[in-house]
């Protein structure tokens, strides 16, 4: 995946190479993410693509949870290391970058998934249901992935939102609530009901 990023001040680009993973942040990097910051804010546009070479693998595997379209993603991340630049006056480094990154790749997550939901005019229980299963997709994990894809879909913004943190991300309560600015009754309420509502799905589909 390649993706370059040109933002306002001073020309500043970086293009983005495939990277899978995530960051491994240890007080090195983050000593390099707080020179780089501050480079950064200074109008070096190269500690800036410092930032994004180092974070891109993380951001890019975060936002693959919301989307498996390759173009969409590489849109995604653009737009989460955008967001970054252009608010980067706002980090005031209480917590590693990686985190306030994280936030921000939320954010876009979830912009992005209500804008899905408004282009397909929010499929109903009855649209579109997925076929159902067979032993052959059972046994292979990217049909099964698939299938688990194309019923989270089908849920609302909110409820694929914190269904995709919780059990595609492996996020605690704690952490969806620091990342999406919600309390963590909040989540926890969130996350009953959208189980409640992927299982309607699920046992709608079995009716079949």
């Amino acid at each position: 995946m390649m993706v370059t990023v040109e933002t306002p001040r001073r020309g500043v680009s970086a293009t983005f190479g495939h990277c899978d993973g995530t960051v491994a942040h240890d007080m090195t990097g983050q000593h390099q993410d707080a020179a780089d910051i501050a480079a950064s804010l200074r109008g070096d546009g190269e500690g800036f693509a410092r930032l994004i070479r180092r974070h891109q693998g993380q951001v890019a595997g975060d936002l693959s949870r919301f989307t498996r379209d390759r173009l969409r993603l590489e849109e995604l991340t653009q737009d989460v290391f955008v967001e970054a630049y252009n608010s980067l006056r706002t980090y005031r480094g209480d917590a590693p970058f990686g985190h306030w990154l994280r936030k921000i790749t939320v954010r876009v997550g979830y912009r992005f998934l209500k804008e899905v939901a408004r282009e397909r005019g929010m499929l109903t229980v009855s649209d579109d249901a997925p076929a159902a299963a067979t032993p052959e997709t059972d046994s292979d994990p990217a049909a099964a992935a698939a299938r688990v894809q194309a019923f989270l879909e089908r849920l609302a913004p909110r409820d694929r939102l914190v269904l995709t943190l919780m059990y595609l991300q492996g996020l605690s309560v704690a952490e969806i609530a620091e990342q999406t600015g919600w309390s963590r009754i909040m989540v926890k309420v969130q996350a009953f009901r959208a189980r409640q509502r992927l299982k309607r799905l699920l046992e709608k589909e079995q009716e079949k």
